[in-house]
């Protein structure tokens, strides 16, 4: 299988035997002084992020919590969502990060399946985490988790205040008076360091048991490819050492800064923010995500870095202001967390004029990332690909019989490096049948283009019309080609006859005058005739999670309907 490899990034790494702990803690001691969280008026310099996290980690082991306990995040973004982040895993305890906005029984459902012993939450969420802890209570009374309750800040605002507080300890409580250095624990690089709860777009989502050295390594692939470094800890230091031909990267150590707006609870901000955090650059973190009040961010700000989803960067190429703010100072623009079409990555490159624009791809049982494209200015763009995969990483398509396809063919995607998971929590057969010998199976389909990897579409995506496979992801980036069409989604029709019918949910345009029967058959011009859209639906939006991917459940749903 041949695939494109830069001269400037070596293929392979020395990886620090660490845990995510030590990333900060040397992050501390090489950065001090310099600001590492911003979150309205509250600037936190990496000293003292480390300083509070330390507070917190001792609070936990003074309050019982030991190595391998779990702590439930239940929080939104916001200076203290990092602060409780890292307390945890300084404590020796496995962060379990959970939508803030999930329901009640979803709760019940993680509380359980992690036998949580700690629940960190948020003011402004902490009523359905009540009712949820009630429930539980009830049934498990050994699983009486503690409830601390996060501060408010500029980015995560309080609640409506109808919630009865009288069962949370706030964290300025638990934290008084404790130390401020690092608490010993027996906590290593094959320890837990995150159980991460697939998205669940095609299922019940399954808790991933993400390692301290999967973190590590990850962190460490990430500045290879993103800032042309290679890591190494050092006397309780970061040591960052340039490889001399990637002179050109985006991510410039200990001189960057990003704006986080994607969830912190979800593995592609999370680890990209330990990525960034090791490299010294300061975080601006977001509230609510606000297409204007992120562009102000990154002129205000001079932002350098910024990675999001498509349900974000589709929002913010429609602000009015994307186009008369000064965005210069951003060298970088990465996507990531579901697939983007390459309309919209064109479009982000005109407005982030200096910027590399690039799609990577990853999923939670890899971490974070698998492939990407190296944030160098040298390296060559191949529109519609997720890059190579990183340092270390091993790819390989494979047919339905598990065979390895022939050059320039489709097949599913499998991946072994030092970054792929240890499995799933209490899910045994799962873990079989997705991690065998080292590989990890994806579900996507995959294949290699001139020397870049594209990803097809989903495994479980594909329609199969009267005995032909159909992708939906190509028809869904060439129906986004056409004006009047805005966001997409392909799904299959079952039919007695053909087997699947390829139907196509499209947000149009706000200038759109297209029937269905104009779009099937523009698209019935430019296809085979297996591939026409043999119906579309018009819908103000498209159904998604919180990290940007569409529900195609749901919309196959709307289909039997």
């Amino acid at each position: 299988m041949t695939l494109y490899w830069p001269e400037g990034i070596p293929r392979h790494l020395d990886y620090p035997a660490a845990t995510v702990g030590d990333l900060i803690a040397g992050a501390a001691a090489t950065y001090p002084t310099q600001t590492a969280i911003v979150d309205g008026d509250l600037r936190l310099g990496f000293g003292d992020l480390y300083a509070q996290a330390c507070r917190l980690a001792n609070a936990l082991r003074a309050d019982g919590v030991r190595d391998g306990d779990v702590v439930m995040l239940h929080a939104p973004n916001s200076a203290y969502f990092l602060v409780a982040y890292f307390g945890v895993l300084l404590s020796g305890a496995t962060v379990s990060p959970v939508n803030p906005l999930t329901p009640p029984a979803g709760l019940v459902a993680q509380i359980t399946d992690t036998s949580t012993r700690v629940i960190i939450t948020h003011p402004a969420h902490a009523a359905p985490l009540l009712q949820a802890v009630t429930t539980v209570r009830r049934a498990q009374p050994e699983l009486a988790a503690r409830l601390v309750l996060l501060p408010t800040t500029d980015a995560a605002p309080d609640g409506p205040g109808e919630t009865p507080l009288t069962e949370f300890t706030p964290l300025v409580d638990i934290v008084a008076d404790r130390p401020s250095t690092r608490p010993v624990t027996g906590v290593g690089p094959e320890s837990v360091a995150h159980i991460v709860y697939t998205g669940g777009t095609t299922g019940t989502p399954k808790g991933v048991r993400v390692l301290h050295r999967n973190v590590t390594a990850n962190v460490t692939q990430m500045i290879a490819f993103r800032a042309g470094h290679a890591l190494s800890l050092e006397d309780g230091a970061v040591h960052l050492t340039a490889f001399p031909a990637a002179d050109d990267a985006t991510v410039v150590p200990g001189a960057s800064a990003s704006a986080v707006v994607s969830p912190l609870f979800h593995a592609h901000a999370l680890i990209n923010t330990d990525f960034l955090l090791t490299c010294g650059a300061k975080l601006v973190i977001s509230g609510r995500f606000d297409p204007e009040a992120l562009l102000e961010t990154i002129e205000t700000e001079r932002i350098t870095y910024i990675t999001g989803s498509p349900t974000m960067w589709h929002a913010l190429l429609r602000a009015p202001s994307a186009g008369t703010r000064d965005l210069t100072s951003v060298r970088a623009v990465s996507s990531g967390a579901a697939p983007i079409d390459p309309v919209t990555l064109g479009r982000l490159g005109e407005t982030f004029t200096n910027a590399i624009v690039t799609e990577g791809y990853g999923l939670t049982e890899g971490t974070c990332v698998v492939t990407a494209i190296p944030a160098l200015s040298s390296v060559p763009r191949r529109a519609g690909t997720v890059g190579i995969p990183v340092c270390d990483t091993e790819i390989q398509l494979r047919d339905p019989n598990g065979n390895l396809v022939p050059e320039g063919e489709r097949g599913e995607l499998f991946i072994k490096g030092p970054q792929v998971t240890a499995g799933y929590l209490n899910r045994p057969e799962a873990t079989a049948e997705q991690f065998a010998d080292g590989w990890l199976a994806t579900g996507d389909v995959a294949l290699i283009d001139d020397g870049f990897l594209r990803i097809v579409d989903r495994a479980k995506d594909m329609l199969i019309y009267k005995g032909y496979n159909v992708y939906p992801r190509e028809l869904e980036e060439l129906l986004l080609t056409h004006p009047d069409v805005l966001r997409v989604a392909v799904v299959g029709r079952e039919d007695e006859v053909v087997g699947q019918e390829p139907i196509a949910f499209v947000v149009a345009s706000e200038a759109a005058t297209s029937t269905a029967e104009d779009l099937m058959a523009w698209v019935a011009e430019r296809v085979l005739p297996y591939k026409k859209i043999r119906g579309v639906q018009f819908v103000a939006a498209l159904p998604t999670t919180s990290a940007g991917k569409i529900l195609k459940t749901e919309l196959r749903e709307q289909v039997k309907a």
